[in-house]
């Protein structure tokens, strides 16, 4: 609610004025008590009715009158919550830009999120933009390549997607050039480690887009992909080998290196590479918490890869038996059920079921390549009987197939 401000001077007339009114007011009731008292009873007579009439109407009309007090309850509500939102979100979370920039984001994020016109919020990021440029703005800032990444996601959102690709390239190789100039002058260590971060997210999302289905560019998907990667563990060798300079501030987490090493490793899985998905799966496990749901669904990632292992001979080495990599298998596969089952509420999530079901599948299909029909029939079945607990058809449906094609006991 908006409250003017009142000066000093103001507020003592104010007070004044209010001792004044109160003074008046006392010598009236002194004067003539009987007025006053039959004045308060004509009020309360007034009250009374009022009550009395509402009594009336909400008899007469239960439902139409708590519906009535709903609606406005509930506008009520909505109008803090207009005011909340407005104040923290349109107003707030735009602290840190000047004004003539903050300006632009707002209506930006008007159109983004409340008008949700796509067309005008395009229009006065890039309004923003322009406007960051003019009055100087650092372009490698937090702020201003959060509004760039920002575009690219509504972009996204709206399917736009080569036009998101677009922007995104532009922010990657802006910030490359910006790394090889002046990455490895003195005074920018921070300012290096925050825009190299920025370009490994950048890339690792760029390897997403070009995966779309509505693009479909393998090559470039790969292509953003490795660099990610290989530039993640890059930096971090260095720090290992070197040791963190003074100023250089904290790298990416164990965390999301596991998330950028994940999207690699799914990509070769997509592309049927399983010999270079499973190192990095495993290599993905090793940088995640070992408790975790995700942790399970890595593991069962992994134990899929090293099933469907056909690698490339090496020169002077015996290839791996294919009961070897079967077994490797099947060990992942135990790991991720056990440590989806030894996780427990509130840690536990949907992906701990789901896990514990597709873990539990594939044990049914490593058995059944081993021969051993019996135990594969147990597993799909528990595995049916698990899906069917959670809801997840799929899972149904897969573990009734592979129990039709293994026939009657």
């Amino acid at each position: 609610m908006f409250r003017p401000k009142i000066s000093g001077v103001a507020r003592m007339f104010s007070n004044r004025g209010s001792q004044c009114l109160r003074q008046q007011r006392l010598e009236e009731i002194r004067r003539n008590p009987i007025s006053y008292q039959m004045q308060q009873l004509r009020c309360q007579q007034h009250s009374t009715k009022k009550q009395n009439a509402f009594v009336a109407l909400w008899r007469a009309q239960p439902f139409s009158v708590t519906a009535a007090m709903v609606f406005i309850a509930i506008g009520g509500g909505a109008l803090l919550y207009t005011n909340y939102f407005y104040h923290n979100y349109i107003i707030g979370a735009f602290h840190k830009f000047p004004e003539p920039v903050a300006k632009q984001m707002r209506k930006a994020i008007y159109f983004t999120n409340i008008s949700l016109e796509p067309k005008n919020a395009v229009k006065y990021y890039l309004e923003a933009l322009r406007v960051a440029e003019e009055i100087g703005m650092d372009p490698f800032s937090d702020e201003i390549i959060g509004v760039k990444v920002q575009l690219a996601a509504l972009l996204e959102k709206v399917h736009n997607y080569q036009r998101a690709i677009d922007v995104l390239e532009i922010v990657k190789s802006d910030n490359l050039k910006w790394m090889e100039v002046l990455g490895n002058k003195q005074g920018n260590e921070a300012k290096r480690t925050r825009v190299l971060m920025y370009t490994v997210r950048v890339s690792v999302k760029l390897g997403e887009l070009y995966a779309n289905q509505y693009v479909l560019e393998k090559e470039k998907a790969e292509e953003s992909l490795v660099w990610a990667v290989t530039t993640m563990m890059k930096e971090h060798q260095r720090r290992e080998k070197e040791g963190v300079k003074p100023e250089e501030g904290d790298w990416l987490s164990p965390e999301e290196q596991g998330a950028a090493v994940e999207s690699l490793a799914h990509h070769y899985e997509e592309a049927n590479t399983h010999y270079l998905a499973a190192p990095l799966f495993l290599q993905a496990i090793t940088l995640s918490s070992q408790k975790t749901c995700h942790t399970a669904v890595l593991m069962n990632n992994l134990s899929i890869s090293l099933a469907q292992q056909v690698p490339p001979p090496t020169p002077g080495q015996p290839p791996a038996s294919r009961a070897e990599y079967v077994s490797n298998a099947r060990a992942w596969a135990e790991k991720a059920v056990a440590i989806a089952n030894s996780i427990t509420p509130p840690e536990r999530t949907e992906e701990c079921d789901v896990g514990c079901v597709v873990a539990t599948h594939n044990l049914g299909e490593f058995a059944e390549m081993d021969g051993n029909i019996a135990e594969a029939r147990k597993r799909f079945e528990e595995a049916k009987s698990l899906a069917k607990a959670i809801g997840f058809q799929e899972g149904m449906i897969s573990s009734e197939d592979a129990l039709r094609r293994l026939g009657s006991p």
